[in-house]
């Protein structure tokens, strides 16, 4: 279940809460009682393989050297 990430305007505090994706923009009344609150935008980042190096196969030279070394 996604976490979103509250502030209260009354009194500052930030907060996370656990919800379903449909009740994102529901109200959410502070940990202390205060019930004027805004949603913060998250930022999201994701690491993947799109920016790893490329496989190396034994086409590509291969060994513990890029040589054939250790053979």
């Amino acid at each position: 279940m996604p976490r979103y990430e509250y502030r209260c305007r009354t009194c500052g505090d930030i907060f996370e809460l656990s919800r379903p994706m449909a009740e994102s923009a529901a109200p959410a009344p502070c940990p202390t009682g205060h019930d004027d609150t805004v949603k913060l935008l998250s930022t999201v980042s994701v690491a993947g393989a799109a920016g790893a190096a490329p496989a190396r196969g034994p086409a590509s030279g291969g060994g513990c050297c890029g040589g054939g070394c250790c053979g």
